[in-house]
């Protein structure tokens, strides 16, 4: 709500002078700063002016809005002239100068309306003080016009020298700013300077890493090459100690006294000695080079245990120590794995028991866990310290202070074996009480537990059909064969199966048609013969695994089939 402070009326130049005066002193009783002061007094003073120059009379009211926010309202109404054009540039003035310039209509005539807002702080006056304030404007005296204009003049030079001190205050800020912009650029350049210089360190860095890569790699090829070479010069001339040792040995050559015997026996311990020590560099050598994969086959346990230790046995006799192996009932009595590389790992592991084992047992167990097959040897032997319990899988490490004895790449090698056979060894050991390495392996697969369903078998032979349905009589529901590949197709059309198995004697046109439509989601299993061979030709992909003849067996058929329906790894081939 607006209640009015001041009324003036102009009539004569004079007029516009007392407006300009009172328009100051209403916004200094408003509590506006100086600045605010010098606006609504040089608004009021331009739209007064050409009002009066166009009208002739001018009757000006100041209000105290008391609406938030709070401000100070202006109206000055004029009668207007008819037909005259009333000019507007004072209000152009006043519009920069203020917060509203308006024009309105009221029943006697037009009024412009102008406003300036107070404060935000600016508390509007109460019944009171605005009394007050009306008493003290009411005693307002005009001015002379000389004397507004010196006022006039000060308030212009304040104006000028508060422009003058902010065009000095932005000529420092200016100049302050280009130094910063010169240190900026000065450090953008040094820092550019040594960022290219890190660049071209970290690329000489890579060359040289690089360079040292390339060495590495031509060492261990080198190092492998001559393990390789070495290895094969060694065995001839080794084998040649040993074969002469047991000639010499022979109870049907010449006799020999005790101390011939026993100084022939020690050469024919260490040439056997060095025969192994050259096979393992052999094999190590192809480790690194990725060429020691496993030749799966059917491994019955019982055979493989009993002759571990018949050769053993002499070993913990001469030792003095009890050599025991165990199985677990749930163990499976045939473990499809390469043969070979599980009899060296287990030999010579209960080798390096019997080795550091002085009094007590080594022993061998064979036990089924939820994730692995493990093969569990414990002694009871000086034991490994902890800070050694992993770099004894280091090659050619021994224990320090420990006892002496082998060549220290039985480990490595064991361990490399078993990870060939997709495994792992683990050790624990404590000094004093003794060592025990597990073997673990995955887990033994069967047939009955992969839920084949309809299973196809298609070879030409049909006695090797036959034998190939026998071993489905309780691992799928049915079983369909077929003697060729255009009826092996339609099968797969009509009713698709779970199981492909492409046999030896199918022709390669025949093998290629079945791979031409395989069935979605089914598992192909081409078998080989070793004479034909692998079939030749585009198509082969789609061949989920491959089976030598030689090796057919339900327990190396379900390894098989198992394999292959395992997740891979995402992007991996099959």
């Amino acid at each position: 709500m607006a209640e009015e402070l001041l009324r003036v009326r102009i009539s004569d130049e004079e007029g516009v002078f007392a407006v300009r005066q009172a328009g100051r002193e209403v916004a200094a009783a408003a509590r506006l700063d100086a600045q605010d002061q010098v606006r609504v007094a040089t608004a009021l003073s331009e739209v007064g002016r050409e009002l009066y120059a166009h009208a002739g009379e001018v009757t000006v009211v100041f209000l105290l809005d008391r609406e938030h926010p709070p401000g100070l309202v202006v109206e000055l109404d004029a009668d207007p002239v008819p037909g005259a054009t009333r000019p507007k540039e004072g209000e152009a003035a006043a519009a920069r100068l203020l917060d509203l310039v308006e024009e309105a209509g009221t029943p006697a005539g037009r009024v412009i309306r102008l406003r300036k807002n107070l404060p935000s702080d600016t508390r509007a006056a109460d019944g009171p003080a605005l009394a007050d304030l009306r008493e003290r404007l009411g005693r307002l005296r005009p001015i002379p016009a000389l004397e507004e204009l010196r006022k006039q003049n000060a308030e212009l030079i304040d104006a000028l020298e508060d422009v003058r001190r902010q065009r000095e205050e932005l000529r420092v800020l200016n100049a302050e700013l280009e130094e910063t912009n010169h240190g900026v650029m000065a450090l953008y350049n040094q820092l550019s300077m040594e960022l290219e210089e890190t660049n071209r360190g970290v690329v000489a860095l890579y060359a040289e890493l690089d360079e040292k890569s390339d060495q590495l790699r031509e060492a261990g090829a080198a190092k492998n090459r001559f393990w390789a070479n070495i290895s094969h010069e060694l065995r001839t001339p080794v084998n040649g100690v040993i074969g002469l040792t047991r000639l010499l040995l022979d109870p049907a050559a010449e006799p020999l006294t005790g101390e011939q015997r026993h100084q022939i026996s020690l050469i024919a311990d260490a040439g056997g000695t060095l025969l192994s020590l050259v096979n393992e560099l052999l094999d190590m050598a192809k480790a690194e080079q990725g060429r020691l994969a496993p030749h799966l086959s059917v491994v019955q346990m019982s055979s493989l245990l009993r002759r571990l230790l018949e050769v053993l046995t002499p070993m913990a006799k001469q030792a003095g120590v009890e050599l025991r192996t165990e199985t677990d009932p749930a163990a499976p009595a045939d473990v499809v794995t390469d043969e070979e590389m599980l009899t060296r790992i287990l030999r010579n592991l209960l080798a390096n028991g019997l080795k550091f084992t002085d009094e007590g047992e080594v022993r061998l167990t064979v036990r089924v866990t939820p994730d692995n097959l493990e093969f569990v040897v414990t002694d009871t032997g000086i034991g490994i310290p902890f800070g050694d319990q992993e770099r004894v899988f280091e090659e050619f490490y021994q224990v320090p202070r420990g006892k002496r004895g082998g060549t220290g790449l039985g480990l490595p090698y064991a361990r490399r074996l078993a990870h060939a056979l997709g495994g792992e060894l683990v050790l624990d050991s404590e000094p004093g009480v003794g060592t025990t390495v597990t073997l673990r392996l995955p887990p033994p697969r069967g047939l009955p537990d992969l839920g084949l369903g309809h299973v196809l078998i298609v070879d030409g032979d049909e006695s090797f059909r036959q034998a190939l349905r026998g071993m489905f009589d309780d691992a799928a529901e049915r079983v369909s064969v077929a003697s060729d590949g255009l009826a092996a197709r339609d099968l797969i059309i009509a009713d698709p199966p779970g199981l492909v198995l492409l046999g030896p004697g199918l022709p390669d046109p025949d093998v290629h048609a079945v791979l031409a439509r395989p069935a979605p989601g089914s598992v192909i299993v081409l078998i080989a013969s070793a004479a034909r061979g692998r079939p030749a030709g585009s198509g082969l992909e789609r061949v989920d695994a491959v089976l030598a003849e030689d090796q057919l067996s339900p327990a190396m058929l379900a390894d098989t089939v198992s394999r292959a329906r395992a997740p891979r790894p995402q992007g991996s081939a099959r």
